[in-house]
């Protein structure tokens, strides 16, 4: 049975399934061997990408039996049920955290799994990392002493929070931030110290959602376990990426970065006083030295598969498997005595929440049902957030498409209608649209290579249009982007005549799929009448928008950028209210059907004086660095070649030096032809501009 291979099915293909599908490569005696999601195009183009069946019920998988394990990637209010069901199906499990709502589900879990004689483990992944498993080895061997307080730590910007999508099930509930994210510190504590004991809860920072109420954003929870006194701390606004175990002993000090798998451990020495804090900073200087070594060989001889969120995964997953192939009892850090110790914890901790985490913003009773007339798809996001609002500040009743029932609009039950549609299901789609006058289209997907993206946004973009003339709606506004344009040349001018290049193969996914997207729509638009307009919006800043928009610059974290460029040319800034403005005016002008406009700002901002404003008016200096586009083009191709020749990933695109030198937006905007047609006037004045682009615009969250 040792060397047996367990054939394994991922349940949900979002996000995190792509980390599982990767990480269980790198486990011995797993193997992938199917995808089920209840979106069919979902699970068969990430079974496709990794060569596996695909199934959108469950159902048919179980039977099929194609697999004898599965990992739940799906959303955590429906863990339990999905786990409870594959386990008296005969399979083994392996959930994601949380591994379900609370306590008791989680120990009803694992009572399913006794009874049927399977293993169910707990998604605790930071604690398969190698620097974890060398910090246990070290306290084992009493290296640190009596360890006496740890405080563990998550700091890390949730960018939803402040730019949406509001609809997700982590923002919900204010008690939600916590079940998602608490198991990471709370796992440590268990598994180190045993069962924890909550003392004290203290919350602040809070957020405002539009139309749900407040979250906090700073949590920290103070407890104990087996003698020590710990304090998670939860920080979600705008900060250095901080995510660390620090443990303090009679004997020693450890300190654990497990989002980069670094282990540093600090102690005493006997050197004289002179000596003594020269050879202390030494030893911790060499320490982290070493650990980097480490890691950076690790990454470069595994052409980065090996990063530290993949080793976690990988190491769960083989304890996991192990036990599976050995017939032995699961290592206790991921059993269901573990995970069922854990939510008890999280629980305790939410119980001192106000109203028990539960949400306490009164949703208004609506005295009539919204009529509406405009149809806005993709609503949810940023820009369609802004736009829902300021059509119903002008009047006009809103109907939004969102993967579920729950949207940023329960403040507005009168005018707003939230309305649960698949992007796959044209018939469902064209049904929405009845009653429409306008619709909106502001969706976008973001794939990983071409293939991808004719599937997932050119392919929907098609969908959507033909349902919209299948509804006969009056007006169809479409949200293309400036970044399909050739930007790279300074003397260049761009108008809304302007013309894509023809051939948009060297071009980002980004920039190309876009472009397809326009290609076809206006085809149906000349073949077919679709009463087509076309916007552009620049770099779109504003109320809700995002710290690190990406459009400026290469992220590290929320206090470093590298700009795309110099950061010295001004760039095609734009509000996110003037965006707004102009899309409805696209949707009531008569000039507009069969027109593109590129809605690009009146104020010359540069990268860099973006970046001093924020610092001037808000206090947080930014790292900026200039980037060196063709050093950056010369990496990506170097990336490109090893993903298809060592990797052997098919699809890989690269971009162009003039797709890269596209992103510094070298070239100018004229923003003449809204101005004439629309009557558009964008907010030309810089002390205005920079009260919305970073006074009002809540980029660090507090």
């Amino acid at each position: 049975m040792a060397d047996k291979v367990i054939n394994v099915g991922l349940i949900g293909a979002g996000y995190i399934a792509g980390w599982h599908a990767e990480a269980l490569k790198l486990v011995p005696g797993a193997r992938l061997a199917a995808v089920c999601d209840l979106s069919a195009a979902a699970a068969e183009g990430l079974a496709t990408a990794q060569g596996v069946r695909a199934f959108s019920d469950l159902d048919a998988l179980i039977a099929s039996g194609a697999v004898e394990a599965v990992h739940i990637l799906t959303p955590p209010d429906s863990h339990a049920v999905l786990a409870r069901k594959c386990l008296a199906a005969g399979l083994h499990v392996l959930v994601e955290k949380p591994v379900a709502l609370s306590g008791a589900d989680t120990a009803g879990i694992a009572s399913v799994a006794r009874a049927a004689g399977r293993h169910f483990a707990a998604g605790h992944n930071f604690l398969g990392l190698p620097g974890y498993q060398r910090l246990k080895t070290q306290i084992e061997r009493g290296e640190l002493g009596r360890i006496s307080s740890a405080e563990i730590t998550w700091a890390l910007p949730l960018a939803p929070l402040r730019s949406g999508p509001y609809g997700l099930w982590l923002l919900r509930e204010p008690r939600n931030l916590l079940l998602e994210l608490g198991p990471h510190l709370f796992a440590f504590a268990h598994d180190l110290f045993g069962a924890v004991t909550v003392t004290g809860l203290h919350l602040s920072k809070p957020v405002s959602l539009p139309g749900a109420g407040e979250r906090p954003q700073s949590w920290r929870i103070m407890a104990e376990a087996g003698g020590v006194d710990i304090a998670f701390n939860l920080q979600l606004v705008e900060s250095v990426d901080d995510r660390a175990l620090t443990l303090r002993g009679s004997s020693g000090s450890a300190r654990l970065d497990y989002a980069a798998d670094v282990l540093t451990v600090g102690h005493e020495n006997t050197a004289e006083l002179v000596l003594n804090p020269f050879l202390r900073q030494m030893g911790a200087a060499w320490g982290s030295f070493r650990e980097g070594v480490v890691n950076a060989a690790r990454h470069l001889t595994s052409l980065n598969r090996k990063s530290p969120y993949a080793l976690s995964f990988a190491g769960t997953f083989e304890a996991f498997y192990t036990a599976i192939r050995e017939g032995k009892p699961l290592d206790a850090r991921f059993d269901g005595a573990a995970a069922e110790a854990v939510m008890r914890a999280i629980e305790a901790a939410i119980a001192l929440m106000p109203d028990q985490g539960r949400e306490t913003w009164a949703v208004p009773k609506p005295r009539r049902a919204p009529k509406p007339t405009a149809l806005v798809i993709g609503g949810t996001g940023f820009l369609g957030r802004d736009l829902t609002r300021a059509l119903v500040a002008r009047g006009q009743d809103v109907r939004v498409l969102s993967r579920g029932r729950h949207g940023p609009f329960d403040d507005l039950p009168e005018q707003v209608e939230t309305c649960a549609v698949s992007l796959q299901d044209e018939a469902g789609l064209s049904r929405a649209m009845q009653g429409i006058e306008v619709v909106y289209n502001l969706a976008r997907a973001l794939g990983t290579n071409w293939e991808d993206c004719l599937q997932n946004d050119v392919a929907v973009s098609d969908r959507i249009a033909r349902a919209a003339l299948a509804a006969g709606v009056q007006r169809f506004v479409y949200t293309g982007t400036i970044a399909s344009y050739d930007m790279s040349s300074p003397q260049a001018v761009i108008t809304e005549s302007t013309p894509f290049a023809q051939d948009m193969t060297d071009r980002n996914l980004y920039a190309r799929s876009k472009a397809e997207c326009e290609r076809r729509l206006w085809q149906m638009h000349r073949d077919e009448g679709l009463p087509l307009s076309i916007a552009r919006p620049g770099i779109v800043v504003g109320h809700g928008g995002p710290l690190q928009h990406w459009g400026i610059g290469r992220w590290h974290g929320a206090g470093a950028v590298r700009l795309w460029g110099s950061g010295d040319n001004p760039l095609p800034f734009v509000l996110i209210g003037d965006v707004s403005d102009a899309l409805i005016r696209m949707g009531e002008s008569m000039a507009a059907p069969g027109q593109s406009f590129n809605l690009v700002g009146d104020v010359p901002l540069s990268a860099r004086s973006y970046f001093n404003a924020i610092h001037m008016r808000l206090g947080a200096r930014v790292r900026v660095s200039s980037g060196n586009l063709t050093a950056m083009w010369a990496a990506d191709a170097v990336k490109s070649m090893l993903k298809t020749y060592a990797l052997r990933r098919h699809g890989v695109s690269r971009a162009a030096l003039r797709d890269w030198r596209s992103r510094a937006h070298y070239a100018q905007f004229d923003n003449a032809k809204p101005k004439a047609l629309l009557g558009w006037q964008p907010v030309a004045e810089r002390e205005a501009f920079l009260q919305e682009a970073v006074d009002r615009a809540g980029l660090i969250g507090f």
